[in-house]
């Protein structure tokens, strides 16, 4: 990660049930719950409670002087929580939106270099929701704003991400449209005036009014590129995602293939790069498609689709000397994860990057019905090695946390300096589809944990 950098940002998202996490050049999908290795905990705080009823994402950002947490109380509506980091207690700011039954409704937060604090919230495909504080980034100074450029694309917002360009300008990106016919806007902001305008003159991506394009990163390799990869998706089906995609970019503005190719934008499947012609029903979903880097600074993308027997089965691409190159890494039997339909999926799956391990072995991170694994592979072949059992953070926290038995906990993951790093956990429900239950479930507690920086 580039040092110097005013604020860590962190989302979280939708799917199955664990890690998600951004750093400050680079962003997870809003959707995808990755996993990620837990370190030793620290310590560990309340912060309030909050909703249970259904998973939603919070958000958590660490500028140099204050923790914020973003999340939805136990009455769902918006609220920011802040301290100093050297303090003990926090302050609050309930901000004027509450959130419904939908899970895709997640919260975003990022603090600018001049110190504002910056809040995205409770959208899908609804109008723009978007908060901003005075200079002092203090959260009671949050004040609503109708607009951050101008009315055109920001009718029908959805998967507001916050990151960092290499030369530390804060960027927002976000779809306009709709799940099957929607276009990725990328917005910049003027720290000095604290005006946004658009990066891109055109939408980044387009889906030509007839399907759109989940996407995972932006995320800055160790090429100093960002690197970015996403699915098709035509309709609001989940089931029809189709064709793992790739690009990269030195600047955000100015995009190309793997092979140093220019694309002109907005990029559309015709142009796009297509890594795995993965088929419409083919086991392949949206956001958990995450991007790795293997012990060369070569990118990796791990996925998961059916093999010829029907089977779900985690792939592993790798951008190599004559193209990509895409391999099974699970052997599984039996496992297939048939999902299909609209609303927020309760995930059987979720994936993580992978990364160099010992030598000559990379190591990519999976939650599978809720049971942590990793894959551990040959570096030099893609060849799986073997499968391992994890223990994540919840486990390490020995009983402090109280998951009843109709909900599961979600963490979140966020970079916060020397003195180690911070997470977030909070026992929830599943998704539902975005639509009601028959009860409201009693409200649960939102855990702050300060993680050392020692591997275990």
């Amino acid at each position: 990660m580039r040092s110097g950098l005013s604020s860590i940002i962190v989302s979280v998202g939708l799917s199955a049930a664990c890690l998600v996490g951004a750093s400050a050049v680079g962003a997870q999908a809003p959707e995808a719950d990755h996993p990620a290795k837990a370190l030793p905990i620290a310590s560990v705080e309340a912060i309030d409670q909050v909703w249970s009823g259904h998973k939603v994402g919070f958000a958590l950002a660490v500028s140099a002087t204050r923790l914020y947490a973003g999340y939805y109380d136990a009455n769902r509506q918006l609220t920011i929580a802040q301290r100093d980091r050297d303090a003990t207690h926090w302050t609050y700011a309930k901000l004027d939106t509450w959130l419904g039954w939908d899970s895709h409704n997640y919260v975003a937060l990022a603090v600018d270099p001049a110190g504002r604090l910056h809040v995205m919230a409770n959208m899908h495909s609804e109008p723009l929701i978007y908060f901003r504080s005075a200079e002092s980034g203090d959260a009671r100074t949050l004040r609503r704003e109708a607009q951050m450029v101008g009315p055109e694309d920001e009718a029908r917002v959805t998967y507001p991400i916050f990151l960092h360009d290499a030369a530390g300008r804060l960027i927002v990106k976000y779809r306009s449209g709709r799940s099957g016919a929607g276009d990725e806007i990328y917005n910049v902001l003027n720290a000095k005036t604290g005006t946004w305008s658009r990066l891109l003159s055109t939408p980044l991506v387009s889906g030509e009014g007839k399907r759109n394009a989940y996407f995972v990163g932006p995320v800055l390799g160790p090429d100093k590129m960002f690197h970015i990869v996403w699915v098709w998706r035509d309709t609001p089906d989940a089931s029809t995602n189709h064709d793992l995609s790739y690009a990269r970019s030195k600047d955000l503005i100015h995009w190309e293939r793997s092979d140093g190719q220019p694309l002109s934008l907005p990029i559309t499947l015709g142009k796009a790069e297509i890594v795995d012609p993965v088929p419409a029903r083919g086991g392949m979903i949206n956001n958990n498609t995450v991007l790795g880097f293997d012990s060369q600074g070569r990118p990796t993308i791990t996925y998961h689709k059916f093999d010829a027997g029907g089977d779900t089965q985690v792939y592993l691409a790798r951008r190599e000397a004559s193209g990509w190159r895409t391999a099974p890494i699970s052997q599984w039997k039996g496992f297939r994860w048939d999902f299909g339909g609209p609303g927020s999926l309760a995930g059987r799956l979720s994936v993580g990057g992978a990364r160099p391990e010992a030598a000559g072995r990379l190591m990519a991170p999976v939650i599978r019905d809720g049971r942590g694994l990793e894959l551990v592979l040959d570096e030099k072949t893609l060849a799986p090695i073997e499968e391992r059992a994890t223990q994540d953070l919840v486990a390490r926290l020995g009983g402090k946390v109280r998951i009843p038995s109709d909900m599961r906990a979600n963490v979140l993951r966020g970079a916060g300096g020397p003195e180690g790093d911070y997470a977030l956990v909070w026992p929830t429900r599943p998704p539902n589809r975005d639509r009601p239950t028959e009860d409201i479930p009693p409200s649960t507690t939102l855990l702050l944990l300060r993680l050392t920086n020692t591997a275990p």
